[in-house]
């Protein structure tokens, strides 16, 4: 995964010329449990890896509808799959270009929430397991 190749490849879209921003996710393995809520050590202690499962089928209809979202130009999406993923490695990046802010920043928003929630599974293996 490399987010300049997506920029690159989003770029090079026919419609680009429409395009006023890109905007970029990276999503990483952060150290902290679940939500992020609980103090480091509790619950099981910390994060040592995860492994993600990608249900690819609902990523591409979820992608395909938010790219018929108003203003959107192009959306592309990668996300690491099947393998032991340390703290700091990247988990998912997401590309979207469209026309204006107001049309890009929600969408990817809802693009975030909605593949966490409906396309991938975690499994969180915990230093102290």
């Amino acid at each position: 995964m490399n987010l300049a190749d997506l920029v690159e490849r989003v770029k090079r879209h026919p419609d680009f010329r429409k395009a006023g921003m890109v905007l970029c996710h990276n999503g990483v393995v952060r150290e902290t449990p679940g939500s992020g809520c609980q103090p480091p050590g509790s619950a099981g202690g910390l994060v040592d890896h995860l492994v993600v499962k990608v249900d690819h089928a609902k990523l591409a209809e979820v992608v395909a509808r938010h790219k018929r979202m108003p203003g959107i130009i192009e959306i592309l999406a990668e996300i690491a799959e099947g393998r032991k993923l340390s703290v700091g490695d990247d988990i998912m990046m997401l590309v979207v270009a469209g026309d204006v802010r107001t049309n890009v920043i929600p969408v990817m928003t809802s693009l975030i929430d909605e593949i966490k929630a409906t396309v991938t599974g975690k499994t969180e293996v915990r230093r102290n397991d």
